[in-house]
């Protein structure tokens, strides 16, 4: 075969694309953005269903054109440009001192977001199950601990499979919600006024804004190493496409679900639980497995951004320290109420997340001129 025809085989070979690597990145996407927040329906409440309509509606759609723009954006430049280190990312999109600063402090922020979770846990163990919130805690970071342990490829591998899964569950427990209770969604609506619900913001924008910039710092390094495992960038971008909008579809679904009960779900830690203990024990016990899973799905990857940040996954380093923030994050997850973290944590980082998108916009709409210009 001729260079000529030996190169333009290698292309078509990088061009291809695969439906079930494309099926399984955006199964990982679904799973790391469905975790203990999302999960027990907690996330929901307070960023989307405790602003009604505009909150459903507007944030929901708000939060489908922005994260399918960050994850595809992370995706595609985590394929293309490879960096050495998933954290490069920031500096690629902030500059040097930008960069280190969002650096440091993303990784403080997904160490505390792996405490959420646990936090998440204890509060499933201690609402449904009526245990310690300790044996869920202590359980879920024992078992993050060990799946981390054996690296990206496996990671990717588990969650991905299962994140679709967790994803249809929920969308059935939403849907479920809105059917059982029609009428329900504009008499929750008019209720909501005169309710003390904890949100995200002073307005459904602002939350919109908030809950993506809260992901984005959770995404980045995560997505760009995923990224460098896809083998094409059609491959990366469709990935990226589909479970950013299976993920923004769910949580629009799920918010109807919980604004048509929210006289019921209003001031509990776990309202998804409430809805299926409505309809029956045993789908609430389905249900409490699907929120453990959930939360385990997101906790991994969390759990693998920071040690990753410190060590490449193969070397020893990597294990010891994983083991190390699994301890650190469960005295910090169950210290603090599971509600309470959801709000203070996720809130201020995500101010500090729209900071970062902004950030994006202008590299990215600067690379468009660019490409136009040459």
């Amino acid at each position: 075969m001729t260079q000529v025809g030996l190169t333009q085989a290698r292309v078509e070979t990088q061009q291809k694309t695969s439906i079930p690597r494309i099926l399984t990145y955006a199964g990982a996407i679904v799973a790391f953005l469905i975790g203990s927040g999302f999960a027990t329906g907690q996330e929901i409440l307070q960023y989307f269903t405790s602003y009604g309509y505009w909150g459903v509606f507007g944030t929901g759609l708000l939060v489908l054109a922005l994260m399918t723009y960050v994850v595809i954006e992370f995706f595609v430049v985590g394929q293309a440009k490879s960096f050495d280190k998933p954290s490069r990312i920031f500096h690629y999109y902030c500059g040097k001192y930008l960069g280190t600063f969002f650096d440091y402090f993303s990784i403080l922020f997904v160490f505390l977001s792996f405490a959420v979770m646990v936090a998440g846990a204890g509060a499933v163990f201690e609402e449904h199950y009526g245990l310690s919130k300790f044996v869920g805690g202590i359980g879920l970071a024992v078992v993050v601990g060990l799946t981390v342990w054996f690296g990206l490829k496996n990671l990717v591998d588990v969650i991905g499979k299962i994140g679709p899964l967790i994803a249809v569950i929920a969308i059935a427990l939403g849907v479920l919600g809105i059917v059982r209770n029609p009428g329900g969604i504009a008499e929750g609506n008019a209720l909501l006024p005169g309710l003390e619900l904890t949100q995200a913001s002073t307005n459904w924008f602002m939350s919109g804004l908030s809950y993506v910039g809260f992901c984005m710092l959770w995404l980045a390094a995560f997505l760009t190493a995923l990224g460098k495992t896809a083998r094409s960038r059609k491959e990366a971008a469709t990935g990226g496409l589909v479970g950013s909008v299976v993920f923004s579809v769910a949580c629009i679904i799920v918010g109807l679900g919980l604004l048509a009960h929210i006289a019921r779900v209003n001031g509990t830690e776990i309202p998804m639980l409430v809805l299926a203990n409505d309809v029956s024990p045993l789908l609430a016990a389905g249900i409490s497995v699907m929120i453990l899973a959930g939360i385990y799905t997101t906790a991994v990857p969390l759990l693998w951004t920071v040690s990753s940040r410190f060590y490449s996954d193969e070397k020893p380093g990597f294990k010891y320290l994983t083991l190390a923030l699994a301890a650190a994050g469960t005295v910090v997850g169950l210290v603090v109420p599971f509600s309470q973290m959801v709000n203070v944590v996720y809130v201020i980082n995500g101010y500090v997340g729209i900071l970062l998108l902004l950030l994006m916009l202008v590299k990215t709409g600067s690379r468009v001129v660019l490409r136009r210009a040459f």
